[in-house]
């Protein structure tokens, strides 16, 4: 093998080399953010269930009753 195919060899290799471990980390963080966000979720749909169920505490009874043009 030419001296010249062996250096591109290698500089492909380190390429690559590099490369699986920018992909190995960047499957890392979004495993981390896939859980941050299922979490986020959770909290959102229990503030929202929360929220509803102090909504109908709070509001008025609204009678229903004919208007006074009736």
């Amino acid at each position: 093998m030419s001296e010249k195919l062996s250096d591109r060899l290698t500089e492909l290799e380190i390429r690559y080399a590099e490369q699986e471990k920018t992909i190995e980390e960047l499957s890392g963080e979004i495993a981390e953010q896939w859980k941050l966000i299922t979490a986020l979720n959770k909290k959102l749909s229990a503030l929202t269930d929360r929220f509803l169920e102090l909504e109908e505490q709070t509001a008025p009874e609204i009678s229903v009753t004919k208007p006074p043009h009736w």
